[in-house]
């Protein structure tokens, strides 16, 4: 298992500081303390534009939120997210084990930014049960060693319905970066009964010209961190959950997705830009 240790999760900080990273631009948008000044910046530039972008994030989290304890409940102790980003409120293996007060939870958290893994290592320590929770360093983009290490890990069977998480990752994959073969790769290794979630940003029918041409900015903004960025509508988006069959209600703008009290846009999902499902493998 491919861990960072604490000296180098330091260094790996240290060297991040060139070049907002958009792990860190998410965590300052949702409330998060783990960013830095050229983190800052840029996240006020984007809000100048588009000034619900926080909002957006808060959607994104919020989603997950919901998504975890829905797969909790429907029986799902298995959880590996892929892309996690940094530890920050409402952490998976949080929501898990308080949906499944039993704490038979494993969550396995992997990320290929080294910024995200550093800072996973560093936060980890204060919530995460070592026996069922670790972060380990792999890229979705090299599918075949990813899953290698899902297996080596220790922490998850993957004979076993494993729910895998993929949220707010898929706007940072481009077409030409072939996100098809890849969900492929990942669908066919999951069990039977495993649960896919997933959730992006998207370009559906913006409220008016203005909108259209703030999210093009937005792209554009996003070139200029770590992980440049990719709106897609519903259709566009539907085609990665393979053709297996959706949990209710559906791909659905994520305000949508089986709202709770707290979830902002509850009352207007499609002004959130996210769009989100979970999908189970017959």
């Amino acid at each position: 298992m491919t861990m960072i240790d604490h000296d180098a999760a330091l260094k790996a900080v240290e060297n991040s500081l060139d070049r907002p990273s958009a792990a860190r631009v998410y965590d300052y948008f949702i409330g998060g303390d783990t960013h830095y000044a050229i983190d800052r910046n840029f996240a006020e530039k984007v809000r100048e534009r588009l000034p619900l972008m926080g909002d957006y994030c808060k959607t994104s989290r919020q989603f997950l939120g919901r998504a975890v304890r829905h797969c909790a409940g429907l029986g799902i102790r298995q959880f590996v997210d892929i892309g996690s980003g940094l530890p920050t409120a409402g952490n998976v293996h949080e929501v898990a084990d308080e949906a499944r007060p039993q704490e038979d939870t494993h969550v396995l958290y992997i990320d290929n930014e080294p910024i995200a893994l550093a800072h996973s290592t560093l936060l980890l320590a204060d919530t995460a049960d070592p026996e069922r929770h670790h972060a380990i360093a792999a890229d979705l983009f090299d599918p075949e060693d990813l899953w290698e290490r899902v297996m080596d890990s220790g922490i998850i069977d993957v004979r076993e319905p494993v729910a895998l998480v993929v949220n707010a990752v898929m706007h940072f994959i481009k077409d030409e970066q072939d996100p098809d073969g890849l969900l492929d790769f990942y669908r066919d290794r999951l069990a039977p009964g495993s649960l896919l979630v997933l959730s992006q940003m998207t370009n559906e029918n913006p409220a008016n010209e203005d909108e259209k041409q703030a999210l093009l900015d937005l792209l554009k903004y996003y070139e200029t961190t770590t992980n440049p960025g990719f709106l897609r509508t519903m259709d566009e988006f539907r085609r990665f959950f393979g053709g297996w069959p959706l949990l209710e209600p559906g791909l659905v703008y994520a305000p949508a997705w089986h709202p709770d009290e707290k979830t902002i846009f509850a009352a207007n999902p499609s002004e959130s830009r996210v769009i989100g499902g979970i999908a189970r493998k017959p």
